[in-house]
């Protein structure tokens, strides 16, 4: 056995420990890091040919592992744009070049320009919400934008749908034809009326009058009219329009089972006025949901209106289900989805090659990256107000700590042992 093999052997083991000290000082260090994952340092053997009577000492080497599967826990906090992610998955970020990053750390914060950044200066991205939901595309980055909320900061949209129901008295006098609101003549009978706010394509608010009236008692059928309230003269009828103003006026009748009170099967469902005015092209067409009608002998009582479209306002606040979407929230109580989380995976993740700002890349030993939603597939769920702390344990960090400095220093003993016997050997020569 040679003594400088010795002494090398304790030099391969002293870098070793200090390797793997280095892997304990940074999970320390990063113990309170957003979605940060621990790594660990794995030894090897380094093995030299032997003969019989003579051992030749090899060494160790070392190769450092992440646990990036591993899940964090997760602590709630007060910001709605902080998120957490639950099971599988990574947010794509971009760093200021566009590059596309995968990581876990979800503190984000709105900028000065709308960009959601953590704090590590990487911007969420996700793909922008239309008419219709998005469709993620699972092999690639294409398609996905930096989420920018000052985009939508004063953006208005038409209410094209929405539902008004209402219970009607059964006892109720039935009205004569001529006399109904749906006639619009001066001498209309107004058996009962309720409103119901919409927006045009300005984000403008406007007023629609519902008339409610009976047609007749057997079968009991019922006529719903619609007019635009700012077309009535002084506040009843007529409603008029003066050019190039459009009268709106739309009147649908329904047919009520006597058994339960309820809409009939044949009974139309609904009421679509259409309503041009504002100049957009193609005019405003609206559908209001009254499939929910009642017919009970009590008091005529109108149910909660909704309706879709919001007017102008800046937002105050963002939204992010645990589906990735994101919904803007407008000073004036309206709510808009605009866009939609995505989230990336691989077959191998601690396989990722880690970068600088708590950001992984994929690698050939990673395999191919896999992009789809939240809580679809294997995906996990998106937590909002709440992020992923790191997957450190103090308590065994310190344990490793103590015993690579034991073995450290036994490898420097074995070090100094060898190098005493040199000086012997040197010695003899005297």
């Amino acid at each position: 056995m040679s003594i400088f093999g010795t002494m090398k052997t304790a030099v391969s083991g002293m870098n070793a420990q200090a390797n793997r000290l280095g892997t304990v000082g940074d999970n320390i260090a990063n113990s309170s890091t957003v979605g940060y994952k621990r790594s660990s340092t794995a030894f090897s053997t380094l093995v030299l040919p032997s003969t019989q009577g003579s051992y030749s000492s090899g060494g160790v080497e070392t190769n450092v592992r992440y646990s990036i599967a591993e899940q964090g826990g997760i602590q709630y906090t007060t910001s709605s744009t902080d998120l957490a992610i639950q099971g599988e998955g990574f947010f794509i970020v971009s760093d200021p070049n566009g590059t596309p990053y995968l990581t876990r750390a979800g503190a984000f914060v709105k900028d000065a320009t709308g960009f959601l950044k953590n704090t590590a200066g990487f911007n969420l991205m996700g793909y922008p919400y239309g008419t219709n939901p998005p469709a993620a595309v699972v092999n690639g980055f294409n398609g996905l934008e930096e989420i920018n909320i000052n985009d939508f900061g004063m953006v208005s949209s038409p209410s094209t749908a929405g539902s008004f129901p209402a219970n009607l008295d059964k006892g109720a006098a039935v009205v004569p034809a001529a006399n109904r609101p749906g006639a619009n003549a001066a001498t209309a009978v107004i058996t009962n009326k309720s409103s119901l706010t919409a927006y045009d394509h300005a984000g403008a608010k406007v007023l629609y009058d519902f008339y409610y009236t009976k047609a007749s008692a057997s079968p009991d059928t019922w006529e719903v009219s619609v007019y635009r309230q700012d077309q009535a003269t002084n506040g009843g009828f007529p409603y008029t329009a003066t050019a190039p103003k459009v009268l709106v006026q739309q009147t649908v009748t329904l047919a009520f089972d006597p058994n339960t009170n309820k809409l009939t099967a044949a009974s139309p469902k609904a009421i679509t006025f259409t309503d041009p005015n504002d100049g957009a092209t193609p005019a405003q067409s609206i559908k209001i949901d009254l499939s929910d009608m009642t017919q009970f002998a009590t008091a005529f009582t109108p149910g909660k209106g909704i309706i879709d479209g919001n007017a102008p306002s800046p937002i105050t606040d963002v939204e992010i289900g645990g589906d990735g979407l994101v919904t803007a929230v407008y000073q004036d109580g309206g709510r808009r989805p605009i866009y939609q989380v995505a989230l990336a995976t691989v077959p191998s993740i601690d396989k990722l090659l880690p970068q600088n700002g708590n950001v992984y890349l994929p690698t050939n030993d990673s395999g191919v990256v896999t992009i789809g939603f939240p809580q679809a597939g294997a995906f996990g769920q998106i937590y909002s107000g709440a992020l992923e702390s790191s997957n450190v344990d103090i308590a065994s960090e310190l344990t490793e700590m103590i015993e690579s400095q034991r073995v450290y220093t036994a490898n420097s003993k074995v070090f100094q042992t060898g190098s005493d016997l040199m000086d012997v050997l040197i010695n003899l020569k005297r």
